[in-house]
């Protein structure tokens, strides 16, 4: 499943959904939920719905594996529910030109982004090979698909990075390494903007970036469940302005997924909505490739089974 967080206008206001991709729709999972839930006769199908599937994708995960399988019966309903409305009035579809896409986590618990791509960056020191380190990036500062991003007036060189992200579907502790998905809820694609020269001082003094990073960070568009997407072949592109400026592929992980989520949780929980990034994929940024963007560049970071996100800088 492609699940979304959107928002319509609508008489009380700007509200934020979850939904499932369906076609060329978005199926409210809140409102197609209440649809089944009436259809089988439960009680208070509409109350039913808003809690098992709320219209809040933290929520949601945090409802655990019964709400991802009510998100499955609303997918698997598919053309059934595309104009309907549910027992409260609400409608269960929207088209996708019509809807205006957040990140699928608006706001994660927290943002650990790791280095894993043997190829991006500098020469790797030993440790790298032993541990898949992470800094805590700023889940305050998500901006969603198709924003302007405002470039800092602190630094002269803004740079877009291509990466996958992981997002946690269930608390978790001490997870051995291994198959990482009965833990995850899906993946997105992750650019984690960076003010690369403010970067570089911050590094200098032993620490991990802050403002070179805190300022942006991109995801979307769509939160792809486990069972719909493989992390270990899957192309990554970065186009500028329609240009292609790099081509990766996910499965050039030095460190797997499974061995991020084990490091992330040893003598530490994690918890649903927390987002893992990969870190970029070799060369798939400005710093790799000695080319950088300009105000006014779009940026599109794409990836295969997932979607592209993109943003105007």
């Amino acid at each position: 499943m492609k699940l979304a967080t959107f928002a319509v206008d609508d008489p009380t206001g700007d509200h934020e959904r979850v939904g499932v991709k369906h076609g060329d729709s978005l199926l409210d999972l809140t409102a197609g939920y209440a649809v089944i839930a009436a259809e089988e006769g439960r009680t208070r199908p509409v109350a039913a719905a808003e809690a098992l599937v709320p219209p809040d994708m933290l929520e949601f995960l945090r409802n655990g594996p019964e709400a991802m399988n009510a998100a499955r019966e609303v997918a698997a309903a598919g053309d059934d529910l595309v104009g309907r409305a549910a027992p409260n009035g609400a409608a269960t579809s929207y088209d996708l030109a019509s809807v205006d896409l957040r990140a699928p986590l608006p706001r994660p618990n927290t943002i650990r982004d790791f280095s894993v791509f043997e190829d991006h960056g500098r020469e790797k020191p030993d440790a790298w090979y032993d541990v898949p380190a992470y800094y805590k990036g700023n889940p305050d500062s998500v901006v969603p698909p198709g924003a302007t991003v405002e470039w800092p007036d602190y630094t002269d060189t803004l740079d877009f990075e291509l990466e996958l992200a992981a997002v946690v579907g269930r608390e978790c502790r001490d997870v051995p390494a291994g198959n990482p998905e009965p833990s995850l809820a899906g993946y997105t694609v992750f650019d984690d903007f960076s003010a690369r020269d403010v970067q570089a001082e911050e590094m200098e003094m032993g620490l991990g970036p802050g403002k070179g990073k805190d300022f942006a960070n991109g995801f979307g568009p769509y939160l792809v469940t486990t069972d719909a997407f493989d992390p270990t072949d899957a192309a990554m592109i970065a186009r500028v302005n329609g240009e292609v400026w790099s081509e990766g592929n996910a499965g050039e992980m030095y460190h797997s997924i499974g061995d991020m989520l084990a490091h992330a949780s040893m003598g530490e929980t994690v918890h649903p909505g927390d987002v893992l990034g990969t870190g970029t994929v070799g060369g798939g940024c400005g710093y790799d490739l000695d080319r950088w963007i300009e105000p006014g560049d779009r940026v599109e970071l794409e990836i295969e089974g997932i979607g592209t996100l993109e943003h105007r800088v």
